[in-house]
């Protein structure tokens, strides 16, 4: 049985811890610091690295960014602010959040919008959707999370699991129809889903920073859907076999039900461009990275308002 998400993090935030510590004692041990001083040396480290981490992925994605529209172009200080929301929003998600939460459904009796079901991305779970699922519940909106695993598998394998998740969240809810949110990836396990389901029990599709027609960083990743999402500028068809298919295979009715939210400065998904998917309704951002899409003021309340838009008396027959 392959390990878990929640298990992986769990096992990187201890050596992270471990690594602090070693830093610590051995700047201790040099004599030329206290106790708490060498503490704050060691956890420094790890947070180095970390940040280089976050910079390198800006670093490897800048060859292949598309030109930025000018009415998204941003200054040095606009850039930092980017950078360190995206450093907090990869370091909170992936060493607290995601490595302790767990997938749920929560229903709030009375509601009239339609009930969502959240996917998240490739290397995430649960967990993403904290910030989200906070004003989720303040809305008194019925919601469920679920994880996508295992971790490395294809997209296609995930959506027998989103079947079982949209009927039981249409059960609990007594609602005919849910609201689909995905993260990057969860977007592409929607369209997937809507592909082999058809759209009877789904009211809208929302993507964050979705490649829809693939990432140059994908290359990078491991996994059969990290494969699947790859894009390949110098090729005759950028987009990959599977992407391609899944284009293929969409008539302008299901296009229609997808609004697809993405940002001009992604640092995960290259050219940033590929969040636009043609038929669908595209709204762009500018000065967000791609991790913290899922916690960025400006994303969260514009995504609110959509989804509280879709609110009507007939979602709840």
């Amino acid at each position: 049985m392959s390990m878990s998400t929640r298990a992986m993090l769990r096992w990187v935030l201890l050596l992270q811890l471990a690594v602090a510590g070693a830093i610590a004692y051995a700047v201790l041990r040099a004599g030329v610091a206290s106790a708490w001083l060498a503490l704050a040396c060691g956890l420094a480290g790890v947070l180095l690295v970390r940040v280089l981490i976050t910079a390198n992925n800006f670093r490897a994605t800048a060859p292949f960014a598309s030109p930025t529209p000018a009415p998204f172009r941003i200054g040095a200080g606009a850039m930092l602010r980017l950078f360190a929301e995206e450093f907090m929003a990869t370091l909170t998600q992936s060493s607290w959040f995601m490595a302790q939460a767990s997938a749920h459904q929560r229903i709030h009796a009375g509601s009239t919008a339609p009930p969502l079901l959240l996917l998240h991305g490739y290397g995430c779970n649960s967990g993403y959707w904290t910030h989200l699922v906070r004003e989720l519940d303040a809305a008194r909106i019925s919601h469920a999370t679920l994880d996508l695993e295992p971790v490395l598998a294809g997209i296609d394998d995930f959506v027998p699991a989103v079947r079982r998740a949209v009927d039981a969240l249409c059960a609990a809810s007594g609602a005919a129809r849910v609201v689909i949110v995905g993260h990057s990836m969860g977007g592409l396990v929607a369209r997937a889903y809507l592909r082999d389901h058809g759209s009877a029990r789904v009211a809208h599709v929302f993507t964050l920073g979705t490649p829809h027609h693939g990432t140059s960083l994908a290359s990078k990743g491991p996994g059969l859907n990290a494969l699947q999402m790859r894009h390949d500028p110098a090729g005759d068809a950028p987009a990959g076999a599977w992407l391609r298919a899944l284009a293929a295979s969409e008539s302008a009715q299901t296009r229609a039900l997808i609004t697809s939210l993405f940002t001009h400065h992604d640092n995960i998904v290259a050219p940033q461009t590929s969040s636009v998917l043609e038929g669908a309704r595209n709204i762009a951002f500018g000065g967000v990275g791609h991790v913290a899409l899922g916690r960025n003021r400006r994303v969260l309340a514009r995504l609110m308002q959509e989804i509280i838009s879709l609110s009507t008396p007939k979602d709840n027959l």
